[in-house]
């Protein structure tokens, strides 16, 4: 005797599953590679197993010049904080190639500390006129006691700095850190 299973409805998304971009239809899809340059907030909020396929399926090496006009700052200046080699991400975008998975991950992590910093100011409850973007481009350059000195920027290169980086963002939350 068979036994029948009864279909599930769909599960409302939560902190700890994918984050979902709804498409014009109404269908849930899962978080594209382009959207880490457009949403920050959104790559922030993916989870683990999210950001893996996003940095697996490839970002498109154009993000960098979107995620660089959104934070104010040169192209440039973004390539040479994530370290990043100048003439593969042009040629990349210019054959419309995606990033490998190290440089994805790279402007993946930039993408998500911005998002983390649009998130606290959120939650603070006053995020009117701020912007996110800018505030971390400005941020990065300033030497801090908490980094020995070091400005945040010379961290971003590796995915170890980006970790250090954002905890010292979660502390500032906090109040460990001001």
């Amino acid at each position: 005797m068979s036994r029948s299973r009864t279909p599930r409805p769909p599960r409302r998304p939560t902190a700890s599953q994918p984050a979902l971009k709804l498409t014009s239809a109404r269908a849930a899809v899962p978080l594209a590679s382009s959207t880490v340059s457009t949403d920050f907030l959104q790559a922030f909020q993916a989870d683990a197993m999210e950001r893996v396929r996003i940095v697996k399926r490839g970002v498109p090496a154009g993000v960098i010049d979107t995620m660089a006009r959104r934070m104010g700052m040169p192209k440039e200046k973004l390539i040479v904080t994530l370290g990043l080699a100048r003439a593969t991400v042009d040629r990349k975008a210019r054959d419309s190639k995606p990033l490998s998975p190290d440089e994805g991950s790279k402007v993946l992590g930039m993408a998500r500390l911005v998002g983390q910093v649009q998130a606290m100011v959120e939650e603070s409850g006053d995020a009117a006129g701020f912007d996110a973007a800018a505030w971390v481009a400005g941020w990065l350059d300033r030497p801090l006691p908490a980094l020995g000195g070091q400005r945040p920027a010379e961290l971003m290169d590796t995915a170890e700095g980006q970790g250090l980086v954002s905890q010292l963002v979660a502390r500032m939350r906090s109040g460990a850190y001001a």
